[in-house]
């Protein structure tokens, strides 16, 4: 498909759009991560139990013909002490195909001491997977965006 683009106002309009969209995905990125810090600085740690392998599959209204890969992938349940003694269970947000983790492996839990089912398992995935994907897009993107800025400038 080749798409011509009329006048040096459009090609400015198109490389803004893009550099710009790039960016708002970079500070989307910045802020998980920021949100990751802020998590941790706060977190009481734990020692946890891998109790069971929730699979599913998450669809969200897309119709199944539009799927690249109809596989399952498992979440994590996940029990834990909080620091009051009170036994808790939650599902880790992050699922994965084939599973990161096993029944009856141990893990090290992060919760807030004052939400304590807000809480999260001590790894890679679960803490900074969100925003390396969203930051990694965004710097492309806009890096993309602002070497045709560069480019186009030059040409002029």
């Amino acid at each position: 498909m080749l798409v011509q683009v009329r006048g040096r106002g459009a090609r400015w309009w198109i490389t803004f759009g893009v550099t710009t969209f790039g960016a708002l995905f970079l500070v989307v990125g910045l802020i998980l991560a920021g949100v990751s810090i802020s998590f941790l600085a706060d977190a009481e740690r734990a020692p946890g139990t891998v109790v069971a392998l929730e699979w599913r599959s998450d669809h969200s209204g897309v119709s199944r013909k539009n799927r690249a890969s109809d596989k399952p992938a498992a979440y994590p349940v996940v029990e834990f002490t909080s620091t009051d003694g009170t036994p808790r269970t939650f599902r880790s947000s992050t699922g994965s195909n084939p599973p990161a983790y096993e029944e009856g492996e141990r893990v090290e839990v992060l919760y807030r001491a004052d939400s304590p089912e807000d809480a999260r398992i001590n790894g890679f995935a679960s803490l900074w997977l969100l925003p390396l994907i969203f930051g990694g897009i965004g710097l492309v993107i806009a890096g993309i965006g602002t070497a045709i800025a560069w480019a186009t400038r030059r040409r002029s």
